[in-house]
Order: C-alpha cells, then sequence, then structure tokens
C-alpha cells in the first residue's frame, strides 16, 4: 500500500478505463493536459511492457488557487491517473488530492473535498465502465 494512492480494480483493459475516465473528468470540468503511453515508449526503444497508461489532468482554476497557497505543490500538480494490466487483472490509480494538500501543508479542505469527490466520481464510472463487444481498445 502506497499512502495517498488509491488503486482500484477495472473492469476494462487500460485503454478503455483511460478513455471513459477523460471523458468522466471532461464532463466534470477538468482538462486532459496529456496522455502517456509507457508501453508504446518502451516499445519504441526496443524494451517490453504491459498495457501502461498516464493521464495528466486537472482544472486551472482549481489548481491555481492551491498554487496560489504554495508554489511547491505544482510538483504534485496537475493530477495523475494511471491505468495498466496485470496477470491479476486490470487496474486504475491516482493520488489523492487530500495527500497532496496534506504533503504541502495546505489549508483548503473545501476546495480539496470538491476535488476528492469529483475525482472519486470519475475514477468510479471509468472502473465500472462495461467491457466493450469487440477486443477493440478507444486509446491506442
Amino acid at each position: 500500500m502506497t499512502p495517498g494512492l488509491t488503486v482500484l480494480k477495472a473492469r476494462t483493459s487500460p485503454a478503455d478505463t483511460m478513455a471513459a475516465f477523460e471523458r468522466a473528468i471532461v464532463a466534470r470540468g477538468m482538462k486532459v493536459f496529456a496522455r502517456i503511453d509507457f508501453a508504446a515508449d518502451a516499445e519504441a526503444v526496443g524494451l517490453q511492457l504491459g498495457p501502461t497508461l498516464l493521464t495528466i489532468f486537472g482544472n486551472p482554476k482549481v489548481g491555481t488557487e492551491l498554487l496560489q497557497r504554495d508554489q511547491r505543490a505544482g510538483i504534485d500538480l496537475p493530477l495523475k491517473a494511471l491505468a495498466w494490466s496485470t496477470p491479476d487483472g486490470h487496474w486504475f490509480s491516482y493520488n489523492e488530492p487530500s495527500f497532496v494538500a496534506e504533503r504541502h501543508g495546505l489549508d483548503a479542505k473545501a476546495v480539496i473535498l470538491k476535488m476528492s469527490q469529483a475525482l472519486a466520481g470519475a475514477a468510479d464510472e471509468a472502473i465500472n465502465t462495461v467491457p466493450p463487444a469487440s477486443n477493440e481498445s478507444t486509446i491506442e
């Protein structure tokens, strides 16, 4: 167990889980800043890695409010979510906003609560996505 990290079992592939997560965060007013496909990067240098996707996301208005309190919080912002597979199944994880606030001594309980609720809701939608009828993924 890693402090401040939520790890959830997902019903679908990392690609489908992350696509569902991205739709859910955008619907909640957040922005996707970047997507990283670690498996594709590994393959590009002749190495193998199972499906592993990272999405960097957030809301600039909310993130700026936290950065105004302490710019060092920028090391943990924007937020990140990771989807990957192991022989035991598909997984989804994210950093808890409360952990970020605690790490940086941010007194922003109302903002952090709102972030946590939005993130938990989006994660729940992502991990409970019904597997597609075919084996095709929505993100390559």
